[in-house]
């Protein structure tokens, strides 16, 4: 489990996170939703590190990770899988290579156990045969399946997903959400999926999270967020099926 305990986080004057607490569950699917601006990115990012907050603290399963040194963080890092919004995959590398890049920087793997876990990978998100190809010749579905293989390389605990199904068709999402899910409980690791596309949070979340102007305006799971009451909650759900909906025509 990851909790976040009373994070505040502000640039000069401006409070992105006003004392922020949340517990994203080991074996689920945790979604993190909001508007743009609204402290989703900057609270994922104080989460991991990239940024550090004002005031609070970050436990992962209770290992208090704002009072380690780098050292110590470096070891929580290695039990971390990222799944970037862009793919972040490297055009000039393979997508072989591209899956053993953490575990060439992070683990102390042969050459020869390498090309074995990144093939096990491929084969884990339906991609096997495809290692000797470059990331450029792959769809983006494909892409974005290749980034979970390489997130899953280092076998990791945490798993983050930075809006997983930006840019792909309504079809090639689904085949997105439902592996996050079956790798999450697969592996039985703490899955936390920042996301504006309503059709996966409906379908693949275990828990929401809802931030509004920097604080936690709903926290529950998916039947509980369609009869929530919260007014600007709803207004979020209705804006974001409206747009589906126009982007689809």
């Amino acid at each position: 489990m990851i909790e976040l305990k009373n994070i505040s986080k502000s640039f000069g004057e401006h409070h992105v996170l006003k004392n922020v607490s949340a517990k994203f569950y080991k074996g689920k699917v945790n979604f993190i939703i909001g508007r743009s601006g609204s402290g989703k990115s900057v609270m994922t990012k104080c989460t991991v590190g990239l940024l550090e907050p004002d005031e609070g603290k970050v436990l992962f399963d209770g290992r208090d990770f704002t009072a380690m040194n780098q050292r110590m963080r470096k070891e929580v890092h290695k039990e971390i899988g990222m799944l970037f919004q862009g793919g972040a995959l490297f055009d000039s590398m393979t997508v072989s290579e591209n899956i053993k890049f953490p575990l060439k920087m992070f683990s102390q793997m042969t050459d020869q156990e390498m090309d074995v876990r990144a093939e096990d990978c491929l084969k884990r998100v339906m991609l096997e045969g495809h290692g000797d190809k470059y990331t450029r010749e792959l769809s983006g579905g494909m892409q974005k399946r290749v980034g979970i293989a390489r997130a899953i390389s280092m076998n990791p605990k945490y798993l983050f997903c930075d809006e997983p199904n930006s840019g792909l068709d309504p079809q090639t999402a689904i085949v997105i959400d439902n592996l996050i899910i079956d790798i999450t409980r697969e592996y039985g690791m703490t899955t936390v999926v920042v996301s504006h596309d309503m059709n996966s949070v409906i379908e693949a979340s275990d828990t929401i999270h809802f931030i509004h102007e920097g604080e936690i305006a709903f926290e529950g799971d998916n039947q509980e967020m369609m009869v929530s009451q919260s007014e600007k909650l709803n207004e979020f759900i209705y804006a974001s099926k409206l747009m589906q909906k126009l982007r689809d025509r």
